[in-house]
């Protein structure tokens, strides 16, 4: 059973559950296009993959983005790493990796498509989409997502490729919008319901003025939540949603309306580490159970270390702060220099995230699972980075001795 569909079970059964679910989103190329690999500056451990630049126009270096193979090569990472439930990825991409390559058998990730792109998240570099209110599009197709083709063959079972996708709303306050919007998602829910297709539903704040004061945005989402799904029965529900966390009050309000329906957020732009990680952590604290991570993860220095501190925080092992520091120490031991100092990596930058200074009580020995230094460390490390002395067996502390004199330190 894949790890999504075993969280939302126990969930089911007690909405008490601790059990929390991470998405890394890994779509942006339905927005952001040729930039949407996002920067070179961290790759994964395949490497950097062959490109044509001709050195009279620029060099790679300073093309700056991945390109993307590189780009799938991390999404590989990512799923083989096992700390993320749910893969999200354009219809195009989750094709190379579910379909023809069978990234996610055998893999407790599930993999997931965008199944609908609103003109908001068209981002492309010159445009002006994003400023102007949103209207409702859908590239995909159910069917490409979940075999390949415009019309999957359902006789044989099981199809090859993704059965659970991302679709997003943008509630306006304006009657001919939000009516068009709904209509659309309507359609969408009866062929997702007719073809045995999973989604989970985004709803975006207002991409443009909807005369709606900032404060009360979260009342107007969460009463626009309740009252699009109000006609939908269990057949046609989106397993979870994915909001803007708008703090403790609009988060509360929308869990215990009902607890059948299961709460995440977004995770927006990148922000320092700590913003990232405060916003984890509270949202957890006052009802979500989900969050998907789009920029915050693609634009880590060190991806897979940045997913372990997000799962250490859900797990109650670390505070915010503290995985901050751990993160850093990571960073350090590896080499990597991090786009921010610690202390202003440490800074919420976030008005909406500052309300609450109190957080889970620091460990400083917390062991990391999966740490991205293990393929460099055969020894226990500290949630810092450090080496563990005090866990050493003689066997690790020789292997320990032998990579400093060799200068894997220097």
């Amino acid at each position: 059973m894949k790890s999504l569909d075993a969280k939302l079970a126990e969930l089911k059964a007690n909405p008490g559950a601790h059990a929390f679910i991470l998405a890394d989103a890994k779509d942006a190329d339905m927005a952001y296009g040729v930039r949407a690999p996002g920067p070179r500056s961290y790759l994964a451990a395949a490497g950097a993959r062959p490109a044509q630049f001709s050195p009279e126009i620029w060099t790679r270096d300073e093309y700056g983005y991945r390109n993307l193979p590189e780009f799938l090569d991390i999404i590989r990472e990512v799923t083989r790493q096992g700390l993320v439930d749910i893969m999200l990825m354009s219809a195009y991409v989750s094709e190379q990796l579910t379909i023809k390559e069978g990234l996610f058998r055998g893999s407790s990730v599930t993999p997931a498509a965008r199944a609908n792109d609103t003109t908001e998240v068209w981002a492309v570099r010159h445009g002006c989409y994003t400023a102007e209110p949103s209207q409702p599009f859908r590239g995909a197709h159910i069917d490409h997502i979940q075999c390949g083709l415009a019309d999957c063959d359902r006789a044989g079972g099981d199809l090859p490729g993704a059965n659970l996708g991302l679709y997003s709303l943008t509630f306006l306050n304006d009657l001919k919008a939000d009516r068009a919007a709904l209509l659309q998602y309507k359609a969408f829910r009866e062929e997702a319901e007719r073809k045995g297709f999973r989604h989970f539903l985004e709803v975006f704040d207002p991409n443009v003025d909807s005369g709606v004061p900032a404060e009360k945005l979260g009342e107007f989402i969460n009463d626009n939540i309740v009252r699009t799904l109000a006609p939908v029965p269990a057949a046609g529900r989106p397993l979870f949603l994915k909001i803007v966390y708008h703090g403790p009050r609009a988060m509360e309000e929308i869990v215990q309306y009902d607890p059948n329906m299961v709460v995440g957020i977004l995770g927006g732009a990148a922000g320092t580490t700590h913003d990232a990680f405060k916003l984890l952590h509270d949202a957890q604290k006052y009802g979500a159970r989900v969050a998907l991570y789009g920029r915050k993860i693609n634009q880590a220095e060190h991806q897979l270390a940045f997913i372990e501190f997000l799962r250490r925080i859900t797990e109650g092992q670390l505070g915010p702060a503290e995985a901050v520091r751990a993160y850093h120490g990571v960073l350090q031991a590896q080499g990597i220099e991090p786009r921010r100092p610690l202390e202003e990596d440490l800074k919420l930058t976030d008005v909406a995230m500052s309300y609450d200074a109190r957080g889970v009580k620091p460990r400083h020995t917390v062991e990391i699972r999966n740490n991205p230094l293990a393929s460099r460390a055969a020894w226990p490390q500290l949630g810092n980075g450090r080496p563990d002395f005090a866990h050493m067996t003689p066997a690790q502390r020789n292997a320990y001795d032998k990579a400093r004199l060799d200068g894997m330190f220097g």
